[in-house]
Formats: C-alpha cells, sequence, structure tokens
C-alpha cells in the first residue's frame, strides 16, 4: 500500500468525478508515451498535458495555470524530485505529486522537497483523481487568488464583457476559469455577439507574453489560407518572392484567433489538425518543420455540430477545438443589459468623434430595455450610434422610439423627426 493510500483511506464516491473541472500536468517520459494513460486523463479533467521532462515543464508553467503538477522520479537522488521540489513554493500552485516506487527513503525525500503526495507508480488517473477530491478546495482558493491578482494589476485587463445580466455573468465566469490553462477554445455565436472580445479577454486573463492574433477564415481566400496560415518559402508559388513565417509564427507565445473557423476548407482542417496534434507546422515549399507555442481560439456561427454530421467539418477536428465550449448569448438573451450597453456605445461613439456626451433619461432606457431586439450587440452598436450622431446635446424631454432599432433618425428643417 502506497503511503498516499495509507494517508487518504477510501474516498467518497463522488469524490472520483469532482476533477472533471481541473487541470493537470505530468513531467515524465514513461507518462508521456502511454497512450492508455492520456485518454484516462483526458476524459477525468478539463485539461491535461504532457511534457517529457522539467525542461519543457518550465517552458508552459510560466504561461498556463495548473491545478497539480505530477512528477515522475525514479529514486530519491533523481534530479526530477529536486526540480519539483523549487516548485512548492510557486505561488497558485498548491499542489505538487511525485509518482514513483513505494519505497521509505523515495517517500521521506519526497515529502522532504514539499511534494503533497506520492502516488504509486505506474500513474493511474483514479488514483489522481481521488487525491485531487480531497484537496480541491486548496485548489479553488489559490485559482481564485491567482485570477484576483491578474484582474487587479493595472494595466493587465483593457478588454472587458459589458453587462451583469446572468447570461454573461456565466460566460465570463467560463472565460475567467479556463484563460490560465492551454485548452484551446471554441465560442460560437451569432455576428455581432462579441467573440472576438471574449477571444481577447481569454487571451489578457491568459497570462501569456506573446500577441492576440486574430484572423477571419472567411474573408481570406482558400488558396492563400495555407501561406496565411503557416507562411511559405521563397518561391514555394508563383507570386511568391519572399519567405513568410506566417499566422502561427506570428501568434508565438501568444494567442491565434480563429474566427469562422467553419469557414476553413477542408485540406487545411486536416493541416490544421496536425499542428494542434504535433504543436508543429510545416511552411509551403518546405520540408522543415517549425515548431509553435500557440494557444488556439477558435469560433464559428451555432450549428457547428451540425456541419460536423453532415460531414462539412472534420469530427476529429471539431474535438480537438471544442476542449472549452463557450456560448454567447444574443441581445434577446440578455434584455438586463441593454441600458449599459446602450450608454457604453454612446460614450463610444461620443469620444471618437469629440461630440458631446448624450445623456437618455430613464423613460427613454426603459423603452430601449423593453424592446424585443431581432439581432445582437452589433445591432443595438448600430442605433446607440446614430441616435449619438443626431442627438448632439441632452434632451430635457424624451422622445418617441423608434418601432425598430435600425430605423434611422433624420433632420428636416431643423426639426428632429423619426
Amino acid at each position: 500500500m502506497s503511503r498516499f493510500d495509507r494517508e487518504a483511506g477510501e474516498p467518497r464516491a463522488s469524490g472520483v468525478t469532482s476533477s472533471a473541472g481541473l487541470s493537470v500536468l505530468v513531467v515524465g517520459s514513461a507518462a508521456y508515451r502511454d497512450e492508455s494513460l492520456r485518454r484516462s486523463l483526458a476524459r477525468g479533467f478539463a485539461v491535461a498535458e504532457f511534457v517529457e521532462d522539467p525542461s519543457a515543464a518550465e517552458r508552459l508553467l510560466p504561461r498556463c495555470h495548473f491545478d497539480c503538477v505530477v512528477v515522475e522520479a525514479d529514486s530519491a537522488t533523481d534530479a526530477a524530485l529536486r526540480w519539483a521540489g523549487s516548485l512548492t513554493g510557486s505561488g497558485g500552485m498548491p499542489r505538487i505529486c511525485v509518482c514513483g516506487p513505494d519505497e521509505p527513503s523515495f517517500v521521506s525525500a519526497s515529502l522532504e522537497f514539499g511534494a503533497g503526495a506520492v502516488l504509486p507508480r505506474p500513474l493511474q488517473a483514479r488514483v489522481l483523481q481521488q487525491y485531487l477530491a480531497r484537496t480541491q478546495p486548496v485548489a479553488r482558493t489559490a485559482r481564485r487568488a491567482a485570477a484576483t491578482t491578474r484582474a487587479s494589476t493595472p494595466g493587465t485587463v483593457r478588454t472587458r464583457l459589458v453587462g451583469d445580466s446572468e447570461p454573461i455573468r456565466r460566460v465570463r465566469a467560463v472565460i475567467e476559469r479556463v484563460a490560465p490553462t492551454p485548452a484551446t477554445v471554441l465560442i460560437e455565436g451569432r455576428t455581432g455577439t462579441g467573440k472576438e472580445l471574449a477571444a481577447r479577454l481569454l487571451h489578457e486573463l491568459s497570462g501569456r507574453h506573446g500577441p492576440f492574433v486574430p484572423v477571419n477564415c472567411g474573408a481570406i481566400p482558400p488558396d492563400l489560407m495555407e501561406s496565411e496560415l503557416f507562411g511559405h518559402a521563397r518561391g514555394a508559388f508563383t507570386g511568391a518572392h519572399q519567405q513568410r513565417d506566417g499566422l502561427f509564427v506570428a501568434a508565438r507565445g501568444g494567442t491565434l484567433f480563429l474566427d469562422e473557423v467553419s469557414e476553413m476548407r477542408s485540406d487545411l482542417q486536416v493541416k490544421l489538425l496536425r499542428a494542434l496534434e504535433e504543436g508543429s507546422i510545416r511552411p509551403v515549399g518546405t520540408d522543415r518543420e517549425v515548431s509553435i507555442d500557440v494557444r488556439i481560439v477558435a469560433s464559428s456561427q451555432p450549428g457547428l455540430r451540425e456541419r460536423v454530421r453532415s460531414g462539412d467539418f472534420r469530427e476529429d477536428l471539431y474535438y480537438r477545438l471544442n476542449v472549452v465550449h463557450l456560448v454567447l448569448p444574443s441581445l434577446r438573451e440578455r434584455p438586463a443589459d441593454v441600458a449599459e450597453l446602450v450608454r457604453h456605445f454612446m460614450l463610444r461613439v461620443a469620444d471618437e468623434f469629440g461630440m458631446s456626451t448624450v445623456e437618455l433619461d430613464g423613460t427613454q432606457l426603459a423603452g430601449l430595455q423593453a424592446r424585443e431586439w431581432p439581432g445582437t450587440c452589433a445591432s443595438c452598436a448600430t442605433t446607440s450610434s446614430a441616435r449619438c450622431s443626431w442627438e448632439r446635446r441632452p434632451r430635457t424631454k424624451p422622445r418617441r422610439l423608434s418601432k425598430h432599432p435600425l430605423q434611422r433618425v433624420t433632420r428636416s428643417n431643423g426639426r428632429s423627426r423619426t
């Protein structure tokens, strides 16, 4: 019986499933090659990353938050054990586990280096889940502290999602939860619901030091898309007069946002899948592999799952992108946010064009909030911009609101009318 088994005893049955929302990093060559373990951890955890050695882990840890790091070691004098000990003082990293032989000298050395538990070898997903179920409150507290630190640091987060309705609070909570992890995220929502805004917020809260690089997969001609993403060598095709790195390289160390990924051609879907699985790309016209360190966030219109069923989008790529699924609500699903959105958009237009701020009274705001908005936040922005453009000074009387939010406000003989 391992030390972990002696300390933990039999966990409650419900504790095993409580690890479904957690992230884990496993460091060690044996686990790295264990496909069965990979599948087991992928089913039991929100994020399960594997690296072969501590040097690879050191490149990953500054950019990503993990609830637990499991380090494989062979003996009490293994350098990996000493490296694990160096992590125990890191903020936001409450649980360090060591996986190795169940020998008194090894267990003693592991605990001296600060390991929270010594797990039996070979590593088993069930045993790790049991340990994390017992200590999950500690990780939750550390995760919230890390998120609070990032959010309170001046200049760290510039993007925000406007509104405080229940749907937008749920979206914000998911973003704050998964942003520090390396998980790919698929954002679904209608045009104008703020998919790129959500992707930018994910990047800003991630702690990644590279740039945020957006690309609209539906706006680039299919013949140029491969070169745009993966780059090309000089002379790779007609017109390729010089080498181009591509967007994957441009986003190195940061986030690549693939907007409208559903519009990507099938042969490019295969190459994107390979890049995600292998962590490397091959520029057009070359045989060399270029390693990439990029967090992928993709977006699409609602119904991508139906496109998978119809064969228009690869199922394996869908599941590779859909590690975390984020659905953005339309405006009609968040009427409580309309008033705040209108104020936000009108203030933005006034600042952009150097106009005086237009104030709407309670009756006007109530009328906007009571509307059955047929569109998205983009339609609200258009309505707010039009009203701000025409009403250059605050009104003393509430004006009649148009039935349709996109009806233009015009001027005739110096008088305003709808």
